[in-house]
Parts: structure tokens; C-alpha cells; sequence
């Protein structure tokens, strides 16, 4: 099959002026971090700490992806959010709105036909406004309650007409609005791993806490308890041990189901003696702040399948199993 030609030669110094333009768009944006935007933030932060809202992104074609986007990054640090697309909001997904909402709206030229027919209702609805335009003066301008300008963009396209600088600097816009707040709400990297329990750097940032047996599921005994006795609350708890501890709830010690059937094979009568007498003590802990990366590299090191975990005045909180760690790759 013959190749079809060019029309015009690939031109390496035009994609490298579009590389240009973009971060020039990007760059002037330092004028945008203003009082606006700083109103922005506090609104945003507002909403998150009362728990009875979220922010609603929107808006039409490219400027609809840069909202999805912004949108995922405030959710996954913390600020609860959700993308509506403006023309299903004209056709039944107007519920998706609530008063107690904020509506962050992207539209470069502030006209987008889907974006304006929706801003009557939610201005009826008395819900907050959060403008991104390079149109103060615009439809969706005037009826925004704050407006973050992005200024007039060219777009780099030969025909100056596909969305691209105007878009890559409503991103990074909306991200500096999204990660301010972040900033200003002061969650930890503990905050963030909730967001993100399925991902490598959730898994990284997951401490021990997270994901020990507690209750139930954490067979605790003391030394004078019998092996029989200890044996059943580990059956029961579907452990492979039984943390041994003191009056005080501290970590005394370790009794594993290994240490039970070697017990076994040397003398069944010991079945009836006091675990205190067959326990690992001292044994390995960990402390519940421990990442659970450091618990993986421990287990795996020292061929360890259960950790009891303690906090720091060796208070036994909780104990882990390596069954608990399966699929979890070591990072």
C-alpha cells in the first residue's frame, strides 16, 4: 500500500514554538494568584470542612477535560468533588447540583452555549460561582460570584482556533487552586493514602494501623492462660498466633501456631500448661505508625508471618498477619 504524502513538511521549530507558547501561558498566570483567587480557596475550604457540600466542575469539549481532571485532583486530595457535563445537566442531571455546592466552571471564551443555558438554574439555586475564563466580561463572567482570569491566549494552532495554550493554562490554574487548598486544609501524607488505598502509593503510604486485626480478630492472652485456651481463640480468630500480654495490656509476648504443633510433636500433656511457658518473649513488634512498606520488608527478612502491633507505651492495638498483606507487592 503506497504511503500517502505530506502536505507540507514536519516543521520542528513550529512544535517547539507551541512548547513556547504554552509555558508562556502557563508563566503569566502568576498574575492570577490574587485576591480572587485567594476568596476561592477560602469558599473551597469552607465546604470541605462542614462536610455538607461538594465542587461540581463543568464545562463543554476540551475545557469539559480539563474540568474532569481538576476535579479528580480535588477529590483525591480530600475536597469531595464530581464532574457534570453541561449539556446532561440541561437534560435531567441538574440534581447533581445541590445549593450547598460550588459550581467551578472552565470556559476560555466564556460563551459556550452548554455552560450558559445551565447557569440561570444554579444561579436560581443560589449555588457559589467559580469562574476560569480569559473573559471576565463574558455570559459566564457576569454570572460567576468570583472570577479567576486566565487572560487573553492565542492559541498556538496554525489556524489559531484549536484550544491548547488557553486549555493547558486552565489546568494549571485549576490545579494550583486544587493543591492551594490541599495546602491550606494541612492534611498529612496519612490524609492522602485514604484517598488512594488502591494505587502503589497508597499501598507505600498505608501504615500498620490501617490494616491490623483489631477485636475479634485479635486474639489476646495472658501468660497464665491456657495453651488449650489460647489455641481456641486463635481458631477462632482465624489468626496464626496469639498476642500474650500483661495486666496493663503491654506486649509480653508471642504464641504461634508453630510454637503449638512443635509443642505437640514433643509432648501432647503440655497442652494444659500456661502459655507463658512457650511463648516467644521478647518478639518482634511493630509500632502502629509503621508503614506498611517497612512491615513487608521486615515479614519478608526475617520470615515473620505475624507482628503484633503496639503503640508507643507497648500497648498491644492490633496484630498483623501476612495473609493480610497478600497482593500487596513489596514496593
Amino acid at each position: 500500500m503506497a504511503k500517502k504524502r505530506l502536505n507540507a513538511p514536519i516543521d520542528l521549530a513550529y512544535a517547539r514554538d507551541v512548547i513556547d507558547s504554552e509555558a508562556i501561558a502557563v508563566a503569566s498566570l502568576r498574575r492570577a494568584i490574587d485576591e480572587h483567587f485567594r476568596e476561592a480557596v477560602e469558599h473551597i475550604c469552607k465546604l470541605s470542612a462542614s462536610g455538607r457540600g461538594r465542587v461540581v466542575t463543568s464545562g463543554m469539549g476540551k475545557a469539559g477535560i480539563i474540568a474532569e481532571k481538576v476535579s479528580a485532583t480535588l477529590a483525591s486530595t480530600g475536597t469531595p468533588s464530581h464532574f457534570l457535563h453541561p449539556a446532561e445537566a440541561v437534560h435531567g442531571n441538574l440534581g447533581m447540583i445541590l445549593a450547598q455546592d460550588i459550581l467551578l466552571a472552565f470556559s476560555n471564551s466564556g460563551e459556550s452555549e452548554e455552560l450558559t443555558r445551565l447557569l440561570p438554574a444554579v444561579r436560581k439555586m443560589h449555588t457559589l460561582i467559580i469562574a476560569i475564563t480569559g473573559r471576565p466580561a463574558s455570559s459566564l463572567g457576569r454570572a460567576a460570584d468570583i472570577v479567576l482570569d486566565i487572560g487573553k491566549i492565542e492559541e498556538p494552532c496554525p489556524l489559531h482556533l484549536a484550544p491548547s495554550s488557553s486549555t493547558t493554562a486552565m489546568l494549571a490554574l485549576g490545579d494550583a487552586l486544587a493543591l492551594t487548598v490541599f495546602k491550606a486544609r494541612g492534611l498529612t501524607v496519612h490524609d492522602y493514602a485514604r484517598f488512594h488505598p488502591g494505587g502503589a502509593l497508597g499501598r507505600k503510604l498505608m501504615r500498620a494501623s490501617d490494616l491490623m486485626r483489631t477485636k475479634e480478630r485479635l486474639p489476646l492472652v495472658r501468660a497464665e492462660t491456657l495453651v488449650g485456651e489460647a489455641l481456641d481463640k486463635m481458631t477462632k480468630a482465624r489468626g496464626g498466633a496469639a498476642v500474650v500480654i500483661d495486666k496493663r495490656g503491654k506486649l509480653a509476648g508471642i504464641f504461634t501456631d508453630g510454637d503449638f504443633r512443635r509443642l505437640m510433636v514433643h509432648n501432647p500433656a503440655q497442652f494444659k500448661e500456661p502459655v507463658g511457658r512457650h511463648m516467644t518473649s521478647p518478639c518482634r513488634h511493630v509500632l502502629d505508625a509503621t508503614m506498611v512498606a517497612v512491615v513487608q520488608e521486615l515479614m519478608a527478612e526475617k520470615r515473620i508471618n505475624v507482628l503484633p502491633v503496639v503503640d508507643k507505651k507497648m500497648k498491644v492495638v492490633g496484630m498483623l498477619d501476612i495473609q493480610d498483606l497478600v497482593g500487596w507487592p513489596v514496593l
